[in-house]
């Protein structure tokens, strides 16, 4: 079984047409003198863990008043070169923190138990635009929805609420959270806090650029293709895609359907790798205990696996040597350190990670039902012409992004009919995944094939959200980790890959990647 001659000429259009675009915008874009950085931080407490915050607080060596005025005066310091936080909640945040200061001196059981009741009590918290934070926006990046605002709290905002946590507000995406680049039209566009130059990712870009900003400490995003872990990257922090029903996808705009839940993902997003677990196990609440969460890990018990790229794809970009080599470097660092052997291996369905991700998010659910189409989402109930959305935007009339005019235009190409070869490479690659993970394995695999790239520049390199949008349809936990900066002074990372259920494995790399290479690197010092 191979590609149909229809099939194969989608394929060459899809790789000809954005490298053509990608010359003629290279040609055409004016040249700009390199925008200064960000300050460096300078108040001791925004160099803290979630986790630290939190015991420092109970134990009244600081006060959460503190911590949240900290954190306001940072995001007021560098959100107007980010433009990440896009509407605050400071003085609810301050009233909010000035109650947990009360609590914690009135509590009479001691520290441990403010630590089971409320384990992130007073400690600041910065939520994705797309999850519902009463009070605050939730538009998704849609123009048409910048009056609307949550009446209620997603639940996993809840629990984190629940826990102690203190939203800061509310920050960036793209537009209805299927772009690669934070930018819409009620917003604006968000940018990278190590190169103001260069995109901080999507969709949960805005939440990647305020914590790698050091402008919030943790976190929330969620994720059907990348969009926690590729701002992430490009922002040098950690995160953290759980496996599938783990934490619930409810109370975001947009919502999932068809069946875009089962491979959507709802999880942290951090500086420091101490707070992944506690976050995740918060988040879950209970379905928490289907993942082993408590266990201890001996990393040297474990089987591990590095896959250096997708094979080829003639639709990805070649990955950048930087990657290749900080990916080397942690495969011969583990064998170091813990005598372990990494094996490099590599599956030949990968080359297809574009078309299976894109093929699968269209696919119907269990009921007949196909995922709203995506032209109806940009008219929020009603439905848009997308070749007219793009003559409008010729003539800067159009309130979508030309990314979301793309998005609809490629949708409304889609066959009715899944390619039978495509879904037998995911069935193939699936079996062959999971049979080599298990409970004990973890694969290395890149993060993206190239660095944090500049504005707009992912319009011509839309296919390589392969890299991690395949793991989304596989199923599998994935963490994101920094390694440390390239010689352009950007961030470098490489994606941690578990069996389904086995998220407490990659957290546990985590940990160990930090120790060894640094972590979170402050922007205003790189």
């Amino acid at each position: 079984m191979a590609l149909t001659i229809r099939e194969r000429v989608r394929c060459f259009l899809l790789v000809l047409v954005p490298r053509l675009f990608l010359a003629l915008f290279r040609l055409v874009s004016p040249g700009t003198k390199r925008p200064k950085h960000l300050p460096p931080i300078r108040n001791p407490l925004l160099t803290l863990s979630a986790v630290q915050l939190a015991e420092k607080i109970r134990r009244r060596e600081v006060t959460s008043v503190e911590v949240v005025q900290a954190y306001i005066d940072r995001i007021q310091e560098v959100n107007p070169l980010l433009n990440a936080l896009v509407k605050d909640r400071f003085s609810f945040a301050i009233q909010e923190a000035a109650r947990a200061d009360k609590l914690i001196e009135e509590e009479n059981g001691g520290e441990e138990v403010l630590r089971n009741r409320f384990p992130l009590l007073g400690v600041p918290l910065s939520v994705k635009e797309s999850f519902a934070l009463q009070g605050m926006p939730n538009s998704g990046g849609l123009k048409s929805r910048g009056k609307v605002l949550a009446s209620v709290d997603a639940p996993p905002v809840a629990l984190l609420k629940r826990a102690g946590a203190i939203p800061l507000g509310v920050t960036n995406t793209s537009e209805l959270c299927m772009w690669m680049e934070s930018s819409n039209y009620l917003y604006g566009i968000t940018s990278n806090p190590y190169d103001l130059e260069r995109m901080c990712g999507g969709s949960s870009g805005g939440e990647g650029s305020i914590i790698g900003g050091g402008a919030s400490v943790i976190g929330i995003g969620s994720d059907i293709g990348g969009s926690i872990r590729m701002p992430c990257f490009f922002n040098g922090i950690f995160g953290h895609k759980p496996s599938k029903d783990v934490v619930s996808n409810d109370g975001q705009f947009p919502s999932c359907t068809g069946l875009q839940n089962d491979y959507s993902g709802s999880g942290p997003m951090c500086r420091y790798a101490e707070d992944l677990l506690p976050l995740l196990k918060i988040m879950a609440g209970p379905t928490a205990d289907q993942l082993s969460i408590s266990e201890e890990v001996d990393l040297k018990k474990l089987r591990f696996f590095t896959v250096v790229d997708d094979g080829g794809s003639p639709l990805t970009s070649p990955v950048d040597n930087q990657l290749i080599q900080a990916q080397k470097m942690v495969a011969a660092r583990l064998e170091a350190d813990l005598g372990v052997t990494v094996k490099e291996v590599s599956f030949p369905q990968l080359k297809y990670s574009f078309q299976i991700w894109d093929t699968f998010l269209a696919l119907p659910d269990k009921d007949g039902q196909p995922p709203q189409p995506f032209v109806e989402l940009m008219a929020d109930g009603g439905s848009v012409w997308p070749f007219w959305e793009l003559i409008k935007r010729i003539f800067g009339r159009s309130e979508h992004t030309v990314a979301a005019i793309g998005l609809a235009l490629m949708g409304s190409s889609h066959s009715s009919k899944p390619s039978q070869f495509i879904l037998k490479q995911m069935e193939e690659l699936q079996k062959e995944m999971e049979d080599l993970l298990g409970t004990d394995g973890v694969l290395l695999y890149p993060s993206h094939p190239l660095l944090a790239p500049k504005h707009h520049h992912p319009l011509f390199t839309p296919y390589n959200i392969g890299y991690t949008g395949i793991l989304n349809i596989l199923g599998m936990p994935v963490t994101q980790c920094p390694l440390g900066l390239s010689k352009e002074r950007l961030p470098l990372g490489v994606q941690v890959v578990a069996g389904k259920l086995q998220d407490h494995l990659p957290l546990a790399v985590a940990l160990y990647l930090e120790k060894a290479f640094g972590g979170w690197v402050d922007p205003g010092m790189a």
